[in-house]
């Protein structure tokens, strides 16, 4: 029985596909899971609005591989939402790689995608694409 980090059965089983390269991604309530993460594991943790948030899924995925790059969908406005500061601040200060709305949905349907997370957070542009690094 595990006593930390993940304890989700499906996703820890996800996760142990994963190699280094790989990718995750951890989406926020208004993402089209089903039709924008292509073939990979889809996992549905959204129970209510803002239960899971995205950076608690994203801080107890940290305590289980090693992040070597994370992607994020960036506004056609050009602004910086402010959960971007979190993700960076969860990620010990790694830079964030933001790519257009479109370019985001295309590189979550690519087949490195292995495991794809639904949430119930509320905040928008909380999705994160994050690549599984060396262990």
């Amino acid at each position: 029985m595990l006593k930390s980090g993940c304890i989700h059965p499906q996703i820890m089983a996800a996760i142990a596909y994963c190699g280094h390269g790989d990718k995750i991604l951890i989406a926020d309530g208004n993402y089209p899971l089903n039709s924008k993460s292509g073939t990979a594991e889809k996992v549905y943790l959204g129970l209510t609005d803002g239960i899971p948030e995205v950076t608690q899924v994203l801080k107890t995925l940290k305590q289980v591989i090693n992040i070597e790059k994370a992607e994020v969908m960036v506004p056609e406005s050009g602004e910086t939402p402010p959960i971007f500061k979190e993700f960076s601040e969860i990620l010990d200060g790694m830079e964030l790689n933001g790519i257009g709305r479109f370019e985001f949905y295309d590189a979550c349907c690519e087949p490195s995608v292995r495991l794809a997370i639904s949430t119930g957070e509320k905040r928008t542009y909380a999705n994160i694409l994050i690549t599984v690094g060396v262990a």
